[in-house]
């Protein structure tokens, strides 16, 4: 499944790529699992609209959109013309910018034609993804947009960091993926960066000390933010915007390297299983 730096880099392509553009027509598919809001309701919300900015916010891409003049001009202000769009990639989404000549893959599921003559596609084999709408009530604050479920990994404060785990009684590893914790995180960059801040993903998560939390904070943002530099990591059907694999895959230490020597001290990597996530680890350089 994309993580944090996935979806930040196909987020970040999408808006460069899109934003500022009119959504023109929406076609989306017969099947029902993407879809969270009424496909009906959805390709009505869509269709005029201006897409004003797109970003993540932890595992989903948000797109913030507005009625275009010509939605404005033609009648007064419903209080819902303001909206955003929430796209999850699941386990094989893609979103992907494509000329409108280009021909359409197998298991799409949306196509928004644009002013531009391009589309933005959302293609998912498995439909595991999911679209929805997130309506921001007229004059609303800040509180009305769509938050994601836990604390942002890229700023959180160190010491919100330290107090997200103070007391959990369940391992470092696990409370790494709970998403009301930190939304974002999965399991490449939890592996990943419990390897570089030398911390057992078996400890338990309430009993580390302040210090070795703050070295897991540094840790998990360098490993996060490198990814992003790097445009993820491809290790199944990641791609961006443009359809280009990730390289942070060639920067993993522990992850899916069952065996192998650790890069470090030699020790050859170990495997378990927590949360029902296979767990890569160096028993020598992870205590």
């Amino acid at each position: 499944m994309p993580e944090l730096p996935e979806v930040e880099t196909v987020a970040n392509g999408v808006n460069e790529r899109i934003g500022g553009e009119l959504v023109e027509s929406v076609w989306l598919s017969g099947y029902k699992e993407p879809f969270k809001t009424d496909p009906a309701a959805m390709a009505e919300a869509l269709q005029g609209k201006r897409i004003e900015r797109v970003y993540r916010v932890g595992k989903h891409i948000v797109f913030d959109l507005a009625a275009s003049l010509r939605q404005k001009s033609g009648r007064e202000k419903s209080g819902r013309d303001e909206v955003q769009w929430i796209v999850h990639l699941g386990m094989t989404g893609r979103l992907l910018v494509s000329a409108a000549g280009v021909p359409i893959p197998p298991h799409t599921h949306a196509i928004l034609q644009l002013s531009s003559g391009r589309e933005l596609r959302f293609v998912d084999p498995r439909r595991f993804g999911r679209l929805a709408l997130h309506g921001i009530e007229k004059h609303a604050e800040s509180s009305g947009r769509f938050r994601g479920p836990g604390s942002e990994p890229l700023t959180i404060a160190p010491d919100d960091f330290v107090r997200l785990f103070r007391g959990r009684k369940l391992s470092i590893k696990a409370a790494l993926l709970n998403q009301s914790l930190l939304h974002g995180v999965g399991n490449i960059y939890a592996d990943e960066s419990l390897f570089r801040a030398g911390i057992r993903p078996t400890r338990m998560a309430g009993r580390l000390s302040r210090e070795r939390l703050l070295a897991l904070h540094a840790a998990l943002q360098q490993v996060l933010n490198k990814a992003i530099e790097l445009g993820g990591s491809s290790v199944s059907d990641y791609v961006d915007a443009d359809g280009v694999a990730g390289f942070f895959q060639l920067e993993h230490r522990v992850y899916m390297r069952t065996g192998e020597p650790c890069l470090v001290c030699g020790t050859p990597i170990r495997r378990t299983t927590l949360a029902g996530r296979g767990t890569h680890y160096c028993p020598t350089c992870q205590r």
